[in-house]
C-alpha cells in the first residue's frame, strides 16, 4: 500500500487522544472513522473536537469554512465492524496490553489483508501488538503528543516483525498530517517516555517528601529548566491512570526499581484523581474544560 491509497482512517478510542487524532487526520483532508463502544463518549469527543477547530479558527490556522469541512469528514459510529472499508487503523484504547491485544485480533479479523494497524501506545511493545494482529509486518506504532492537535511530534515506533514499507508509510504519513516523525526501537517507553515519565514520577516523590508545594516544583521547572510546564502540571494533562500504566510497563519490562511508580501516584489514581479529565489531580480544575486553569492544589 501506498500513502496516496490511503483515503479513510479508522481510530478506534474516542477518548481524549483518539478525539485529538481524528481531529488532525481530518484536518489533513481523510475521512476519519471515529469507534468507541457506545454514544457518550463519541457525543463528547465530538464536542472536543468542534472546540478544537474553534481554537484553530481563533489562531487563524483554518477559516470557518474549513473547520466546517473538518466536522463533516469525522463519522462517530460504535459498530467496528464498519471497519472494514479503511484503508488505516490508529488505535487509541487505554494503555492495557490485554485490552489492545484483543483489539488487533478482532481487527485482523475485520480489515483487509493489506491494511496498516497502528497503535498510539506510549509504551506497549508494537512487536506483542503484531503478534496478536496475525499480521506483524502491517503493524506499527505512531505514538501522538497530547494534545495531539498542536504538537508536532509523532513517534514512529518499528517492531521487530514491522516491514520497511510499513515503517516508511507511517514516516510519510506522519509528514502529510503535519508533523514531525522520528523512528523508535520497540523498547518500553519509546524515546519520550522513557525521559519524560521517570522525571514525572520524580516529582511526584519529591511532592510527596515534603520537599516543595506542587506549585513550586512546576515553578521550579519551569523557570529554572525552561520547560512549557512544570512536571505535576503535565501529569494532570496527560492524565495519572496513563502516568501510571506507563510507569508500570516501564518497571515491569526494565526490571530496574527506578522506574518504580510512586505511592502517591497510586492513591490518587485509586481515588479517581485523574488530572485535568476528571477535575482533580495535583491540581483542583474548576470543570473539565481543558481551557480552565487550576485553582487550587492542596494534595
Amino acid at each position: 500500500m501506498k500513502l496516496d491509497d490511503i483515503k479513510t482512517i479508522g481510530v478506534v478510542g474516542a477518548g481524549q487522544m483518539g478525539c485529538g487524532i481524528g481531529q488532525v487526520c481530518a484536518t489533513a483532508g481523510y475521512e476519519v472513522l471515529l469507534v468507541d463502544v457506545s454514544e457518550p463518549p463519541l457525543t463528547e469527543a465530538v464536542s472536543k473536537i468542534r472546540v478544537g477547530l474553534e481554537r484553530a479558527v481563533e489562531r487563524g490556522s483554518l477559516t470557518d469554512h474549513q473547520a466546517g469541512g473538518v466536522l463533516t469528514l469525522i463519522h462517530p459510529l460504535v459498530q467496528i465492524e464498519r471497519l472494514r472499508d479503511v484503508q488505516m487503523v490508529i488505535e487509541a484504547i487505554p494503555e492495557d496490553l490485554a485490552l489492545k491485544q484483543e483489539l488487533f485480533v478482532l481487527l485482523n479479523q475485520i480489515c483487509e489483508p493489506q491494511v496498516i494497524l497502528a497503535s498510539n501506545t506510549s509504551s506497549i511493545s508494537i512487536t506483542k501488538l503484531g503478534a496478536a494482529s496475525g499480521r506483524p509486518g502491517h503493524v506499527v506504532g505512531l505514538h501522538f503528543m497530547n494534545p495531539a492537535p498542536v504538537m508536532k511530534l509523532i513517534e514512529v515506533v518499528r517492531g521487530l516483525e514491522t516491514s520497511e514499507r510499513t515503517t516508511q508509510l507511517a514516516i510519510d504519513l506522519a509528514k502529510r498530517l503535519g508533523k514531525t516523525p522520528v523512528v523508535a526501537k520497540d523498547v518500553p517507553g519509546f524515546i519520550v517516555n522513557r525521559v519524560l515519565i521517570p522525571m514525572v514520577n520524580e516529582a511526584i516523590f519529591a511532592l510527596e517528601e515534603g520537599v516543595a508545594s506542587a506549585e513550586d516544583i512546576d515553578l521550579a521547572m519551569a523557570t529554572g529548566a525552561n520547560h512549557p510546564v512544570g512536571p505535576l502540571a503535565l501529569a494532570d494533562r496527560i492524565g495519572l491512570d496513563t502516568v501510571l500504566a506507563i510507569c508500570e510497563v516501564l518497571y515491569q519490562d526494565l526490571g530496574d526499581p527506578k522506574f518504580r511508580p510512586c505511592a502517591m501516584l497510586r492513591r490518587y489514581v485509586e481515588a479517581g484523581w485523574l488530572g485535568r479529565k476528571s477535575g482533580r489531580g495535583f491540581y483542583i480544575y474548576e470543570g473539565r474544560n481543558e481551557r480552565q486553569e487550576a485553582i487550587s492544589c492542596k494534595t
